[in-house]
């Protein structure tokens, strides 16, 4: 592969749902999540603000929090200043480890009985290796003791059990991805498309028309590449191929993913060129670069808080198979040896009760995980409001086809989505064939997958042994 002049480092929010090899029970349908995500948007009765542990009471000391969320300048700045300001103790908020370096550096502490860290905010795949290598502690007393005053969803916290009996990680928060669009391009929406029901062919057509119309390419894809880059790779992973092939490897190289690449080649002809330098789209659409937009909602909300009035948040589009999505669960572990054992658990608590969890939402952009914590209606945090809305239709749409982050892969999660970067590279960049292209990259995919020993995740067809490259 002659793309890349370095490893390429995917970003934590980007950070496959990695794990060690999969054992029963592990794995909790792509379905809930999208139901989740429907029942966390709406939430419930108000809760209360939430009590604070015996912990929490006196000065707990310093408290290191290794997190791959909140990682953009502003998040980790509002992390500090609006939601861990008011704990009983000194938090090191430290985000400067991506997901997949963090696990690593994890590993090697439990493995040298050196550990340094009290507590780690990760999404869900990034902690599956770690419990399976024994470095994650049992949190079912700490859990029992936070149900009392708080409503966590139990199909969440079910997924913190790893499949077992133990509860490894508290859901912390949780998110998925959409489009964000200015009002300016409505004018230019295909005849009869609905914005909050298009169809890929449809938003290469609206590209098309706003193309003739301004004489710009006003579609935005995070492209750019980096520890910090786009969630190109997300898109094509858990959109693209899902809605055209209904799975994220198993028709990787089909006759439905050619037709898929097809459509990217269309959009890509009317998308911003400078996409490739976009990590973040909320700063292209802010500046007008771009019109139409799809990426992570944290990497959204400050177009729809700074100027709601320009901007809505619709559903990703769908294709011939139905509307792909993914969502992303992250949650709060302890590590088996942390220094400073009742600070992590003070502040778990803390940042898991009603109001925290809002704040936190209002800060990076993410749901709540508690049932009974509304993010829409009167009280939503700025933008959050309208991205929960667009969820909903998301999740609620006729053909929804939820698909889970790469499962199973452990390490090899960075080299996989790397793979669907490459073959972007060489078919919508390079104009290379794209069966050809195709059949080149399934064997690379194909390696990865008997390396992991992955067997295949929803919404592929589940395997008997390791996932297949069709």
């Amino acid at each position: 592969m002659i793309y890349w002049h370095a490893p390429r480092k995917w970003s934590s929010l980007a950070a496959g749902e990695g794990s060690a090899r999969r054992r029963p029970g592990r794995q909790v349908s792509a379905l809930t999540f999208g139901v989740l995500l429907l029942i966390l948007a709406c939430g419930g009765t108000p809760a209360p603000s939430g009590g604070a542990t015996a912990s929490t009471q006196t000065d707990v000391g310093k408290v290191e929090f290794l997190s791959s969320q909140g990682q953009a300048v502003n998040e980790a700045e509002g992390m500090r200043k609006q939601v861990l300001a008011g704990f009983n103790g000194t938090t090191d908020f430290n985000t400067s480890l991506t997901g997949a370096q963090m696990v690593p550096k994890l590993l090697a502490e439990h493995q040298a009985s050196k550990v340094d860290i009290d507590l780690v905010g990760d999404i869900h795949g990034d902690m599956v290796p770690l419990q399976a290598a024994g470095a994650l502690q049992d949190l079912t007393p700490l859990l029992e003791k936070l149900q009392k005053d708080r409503k966590f969803n139990s199909q969440l916290v079910a997924y913190g059990k790893m499949g077992t009996q133990k509860q490894y990680y508290i859901p912390w928060l949780q998110a998925t991805y959409m489009m964000v669009v200015n009002k300016k391009a409505l004018q230019y929406l295909p005849k009869g498309a609905d914005v909050s029901g298009l169809t890929y062919d449809q938003l290469a057509q609206w590209g098309e028309n706003m193309l003739k119309g301004t004489g710009e390419k006003k579609i935005g894809i995070p492209a750019a590449t980096g520890s910090r880059g786009g969630l190109l790779s997300r898109f094509l992973q858990g959109y693209v191929y899902p809605s055209y092939t209904g799975g994220e490897v198993t028709g990787f190289k089909s006759p439905e993913a050619v037709q898929a690449w097809q459509m990217v080649k269309r959009l890509w002809a009317v998308t911003n060129p400078q996409s490739t330098n976009y990590g973040f789209m909320q700063e292209p659409l802010q500046s007008g670069e771009v019109w139409v937009a799809w990426d992570h909602q944290a990497r959204l909300i400050d177009a729809l808080k700074n100027l709601p009035d320009q901007f809505q948040a619709v559903p990703a589009p769908s294709g011939p198979k139905g509307l792909g999505f993914m969502s992303v669960v992250a949650g709060l572990a302890i590590p088996v040896g942390a220094p400073n054992q009742k600070g992590a658990e003070a502040l778990i608590d803390y940042l898991t009760r009603p109001d925290k969890q809002k704040k936190t939402t209002a800060v990076v952009g993410f749901f709540p995980v508690l049932s009974d914590v509304s993010v829409s209606g009167k009280d939503a945090p700025p933008g959050v409001g309208v991205e929960a809305e667009a969820a909903i239709k998301q999740t609620n749409a006729k053909k929804a086809l939820p698909a889970l982050l790469p499962v199973g892969l452990g390490a090899k999660d960075g080299e996989f989505s790397k793979t669907y970067f490459d073959t972007f590279t060489r078919i919508a960049l390079h104009n290379e064939d794209i069966q050809t292209v195709l059949s080149d990259e399934a064997k690379l995919l194909q390696a990865l997958l008997d390396t992991a020993k992955a067997h295949c995740w929803p919404p592929d067809p589940p395997s008997t042994g390791t996932c297949q490259v069709k």
